[in-house]
């Protein structure tokens, strides 16, 4: 194949901006949206928590909670901790389900995080909730399915709100705006025995 010349390519690129800026142009609505991350992958979190600190650039009040996270110290809790005017950051999890191996502790745990949601996305002073892992209850029946649904179905117009973790319930996805699964290809965990690490995982 001929290689274009730089005119070519500029004209290309020219046509592909002009059809970029007409369907840019036909998008002004803007809404609350709802966001679902998950899948088997890794940055599911990650991904969201990203989203978090965007927010935070743009003066936003975010409120973050965490129903599996919580027995350890991550990153991401020294650093939001810097920012208490812009999130509240609540790590409510007793580590993973097999770690407590008590069922009875998993819903109590899973419904005191939930209630901290359900109270961020009422109010309205808040831009943006993460509840990080709420798939994971979910599949476990640590908390009714019909009831989350309802406090998402219900939530401020204005406001964003993302669910992580893998196995979203399919109603979850059929009511979300934005849906991203991750995908394993590789990881050094499975491939070459290495560990969680700093800044990596946590």
């Amino acid at each position: 194949m001929a290689e274009r010349t730089e005119e070519q390519h500029a004209a290309k690129m020219k046509k592909k901006q002009a059809a970029h800026d007409r369907i840019m142009a036909a998008r002004t609505a803007e809404k609350g949206l709802l966001i679902v991350h998950t899948g088997k992958g890794k940055g599911k979190t990650t991904a969201a928590l990203g989203m978090v600190l965007r927010a935070i650039g743009h003066g936003k009040k975010v409120g973050v909670v965490q129903f599996v996270k919580g027995a350890m110290d991550t990153g991401e809790k020294a650093v939001f901790g810097r920012f208490p005017e812009h999130v509240e950051f609540r790590p409510m999890g007793d580590g993973f389900t097999w770690d407590t191996q008590n069922r009875a502790q998993d819903i109590a745990s899973a419904r005191a995080a939930w209630e901290e949601v359900r109270r961020m996305i009422a109010d309205p002073t808040y831009d943006m909730v993460l509840a990080d892992e709420l798939n994971i209850v979910l599949r476990y029946e640590y908390l009714p399915l019909d009831e989350v649904l309802e406090v998402l179905r219900a939530k401020p117009a204005d406001t964003h709100v993302i669910v992580t973790g893998r196995n979203a319930p399919a109603a979850l996805i059929d009511m979300a705006d934005l849906v991203t699964e991750m995908t394993l290809v590789k990881h050094p965990s499975r491939e070459q025995g290495i560990k969680a690490q700093a800044g990596i995982e946590f």
